[in-house]
């Protein structure tokens, strides 16, 4: 079951003796390459040892136990151990998503159902707003047009957070959110009380950092025009607004939030690298396997992955089959159980796929 371990220990032993090496951390970019490498092994190693130690008390304690039965009592508890150390073990052999530790661009858009959509978009942008806030997070709306309800025509949403001890950071638990969200309720805009069907989608995109995705400068065409629309410090005075085209892919952004227009021109450079980091890893993921989804959801994909039904406060997660009648509690941010439902099915996929 654990064939690769042996490799992974003496990589990791390999890794330990390079960074204990003064001249490594000449080169910062290599010391910190080599070091998250060994974070990563660490776990690995740190459980194998325990789960070959209890497996060596087991063994003892059966010698044992043949002369004093009184040994024998401790054997289940430790076996019991045993399993749960080599459950853990298979979990972290899994091949890690590398974006995991990554920040993400939240994109949010109205979708089928006119301004009642674009009232929902508003609905999850809180949601989200706030299990960032339960997670300490720290979120930053980069640009956004809102609708004449209140609600938003479309959003983007720089969410940032630290790497926990796994080595995962927001990406890692807000990727399961990308796709079709749909809303059943009585609209504000219904005044014959009827429940009406409407969504809304949304894109989460791993952030980028300059370095990860080659921008050429002459492939961009930069316009600036006069900002409009609700909220502008500057409606229709000075030309602040930004959108950038990046010719090669044909992506557009544009941002006119900010007052300045170098700032708008740095939050569409932003959202523009993380789609376009987007854009590569699913050519990547196309070339190393066809069968294989990718995380990263566009906006026009037709299936629903999530149902939020008002009426019987009811939410429903269509991929793993998840509901519950607490939707009050999720869109005030309450998401962890909804978001760990679809880990878990996701990890239990990659068990049963070998780990690939």
């Amino acid at each position: 079951m654990f064939e690769v371990i042996d490799d992974l220990l003496a990589e990791y032993a390999e890794l330990g003796t390079k960074l204990a090496d003064p001249s490594v951390h000449a080169d910062q970019d290599v010391a910190r390459k080599l070091g998250k490498r060994y974070a990563e092994l660490g776990p690995i190693a740190e459980t194998y040892r325990e789960y070959q130690s209890v497996g060596e008390d087991i063994s003892a304690a059966e010698e044992l136990a043949a002369e004093d039965p009184a040994f024998g009592e401790e054997i289940p508890g430790m076996q019991e151990r045993r399993t749960v150390l080599e459950e853990r073990l298979q979990k972290l052999l899994i091949p890690r998503d590398p974006m995991d530790e990554k920040n993400v661009i939240l994109e949010i858009k109205g979708g089928e159902g006119g301004q009642e959509s674009m009232l929902f978009a508003g609905d999850l942008l809180r949601m989200y707003m706030r299990f960032a806030e339960r997670q300490g997070w720290k979120t930053e709306v980069l640009e956004s047009t809102e609708s004449d309800l209140g609600g938003y025509k479309d959003v983007q949403v720089a969410v940032k957070g630290r790497v926990n001890e796994a080595g995962e950071g927001v990406w890692a638990r807000l990727k399961y959110e990308g796709g079709v969200h749909r809303v059943q309720r009585v609209p504000v805009t219904e005044s014959q009380g009827r429940i009406h069907t409407s969504a809304a989608g949304v894109l989460v995109l791993p952030e980028a950092e300059e370095v990860e995705v080659d921008i050429n400068a002459n492939d961009l065409r930069i316009d600036v025009f006069r900002s409009s629309g609700p909220g502008g410090q500057s409606v229709n005075t000075t030309d602040s607004a930004v959108r950038i085209t990046h010719l090669p892919t044909g992506v557009v952004v544009s941002c006119q939030n900010e007052k300045s227009q170098l700032q708008n021109k740095e939050s569409a450079m932003r959202i523009l690298r993380a789609r376009l980091l987007a854009v590569a890893q699913e050519e990547a993921d196309k070339e190393a396997s066809d069968t294989r989804k990718s995380q990263i959801r566009t906006m026009d994909r037709s299936e629903r992955i999530r149902t939020y039904n008002f009426p019987e406060n009811r939410i429903s997660d269509h991929r793993v089959g998840y509901k519950a009648y607490n939707l009050d509690q999720v869109l005030d941010g309450d998401l962890d159980t909804v978001i760990q439902a679809c880990v878990d099915a996701d990890t239990a996929a990659k068990l049963a796929a070998g780990g690939n």
